[in-house]
Parts: C-alpha cells; structure tokens; sequence
C-alpha cells in the first residue's frame, strides 16, 4: 500500500507485484477507477495481471470518499491535474522493479474504467510516458448514443445522483463533472498511440454504438 500524492491531493493506491515463482513480463500496468468508485471496483484488473507476470499500481483519485477522505478544493485544478495522475502512480511503481526489469523496454498500460479511461487517453501526453512504448486502455469509454437518450438523461439516474453526489468532494458534483467529460470527449486530439477500448454486452451507461462512436471520432 502506498499514498499518492500530486497538487495538493493524498489518495491511497495498491502496488500489485506478481509472485516471485512468475516470471516478470516486461510490462507495467498503471490503473484508475470510474466516477464515484473506487480502486476496488477494478481489483481484478491487477491481480489478474500479477498471475501472468505483469507488476501495476491502482490508485484512486482524489475527492472519491469510498477510496481515499480527502476533498479536492477546485475543479479547475482537477481539470488541470488530474490526468497527471497516472504519471505520479507511474513513478510509485518503478522502485519495485528497480533491478528487475529494464524500464527502458517495458511497455506501459495506462488504463481505467470510465472517467478513468478518459483521463488515461489524456495522460498519454503527458511528458513522463513520452519515450515509453505505451498501450492505452479504456473499459466502458465511449460517446453519447445519438439514436437514445444517455443513461445519465434518464429518470433512473438521476434519481441516484442525491447518493452518487455525496460520494464525491463537492466540487467534483455531477453539475460540474458530466459537462466537462463531455467536453473532453468531443475535444480530445490523440495521434500514434495504441488504444483499446473495451464494452460489455450489458453495459447500461456505455452501449456499444456509443463506443463506436468514440473510436470513429478518435481516429479521425
């Protein structure tokens, strides 16, 4: 177990270290959690990798209660920062391989679920992973359907946002949060990376027209 720290934020992560009877892969996993979860929604993630050879790290991020108490104090700085955060999760792992592996030849899987999967194709450029030969993953990523209304426009949502609210610092509120993931999504300009976007069958905030529709806009 291990503290994250970045801007003026503490959240806890895990580093995940496969058994010393599995030989290391030369590849790195560093992992993040979607909006108002947590690191253990996506436990299987590395403990699934450790069995086949391959060391991560999972964090969560700041101003998410069931991870870590602690607030962010302003959105703009989580805008600002917040992608940085796969980079600083980044650095907590290497010192676990120091002598191990040659980081030099390790691939890099910057991924998440969800907003984590956003902020893990944002933190591609970030200047740590620059010269590192990188794979991209996002889980239940993708754009708004255009034929259906979003699960976050349904009455069922929304009569979940009084709770999902509270499991955030207040500046990390829906009202502020969805329209800035909308935001990005449109926006984003990405070129040379490997991404991997990845739906379920039974994914009811990402259908597979909506992940479609993100990988079209991404390559384009």
């Amino acid at each position: 177990r291990t503290q994250l720290k970045h801007q003026h934020w503490n959240s806890n992560a895990f580093v995940f270290l496969p058994d010393e009877s599995v030989a290391l892969r030369p590849t790195l996993g560093v992992f993040t959690h979607g909006y108002t979860s947590s690191k253990d929604s996506i436990l299987t993630w590395p403990v699934r990798l450790a069995e086949e050879g391959v060391a991560s790290i999972l964090f969560d991020l700041p101003g998410h209660y069931l991870g870590s108490f602690n607030d962010v104090n302003s959105f703009d700085e989580f805008k600002l920062h917040a992608h940085q955060l796969h980079g600083q999760a980044y650095k907590l792992l290497l010192p676990h391989l120091a002598g191990k592996l040659n980081i030099n030849d390790c691939m890099v899987i910057i991924g998440g679920h969800s907003l984590g999967g956003l902020l893990s194709l944002m933190a591609s450029k970030d200047e740590i992973f620059s010269h590192v030969d990188r794979l991209i993953v996002g889980v239940g990523l993708g754009m708004a359907p255009e034929t259906s209304a979003h699960l976050f426009d349904t009455p069922f949502y929304k009569s979940t946002l009084n709770i999902r609210s509270q499991l955030v610092s207040p500046e990390l509120s829906p009202e502020n949060v969805f329209p800035w993931i909308k935001e990005i999504k449109n926006n984003i300009k990405i070129s040379d990376e490997k991404i991997l976007l990845i739906l379920g069958e039974d994914d009811l905030v990402v259908p597979k027209d909506g992940g479609e529709k993100l990988r079209q806009h991404l390559q384009s």
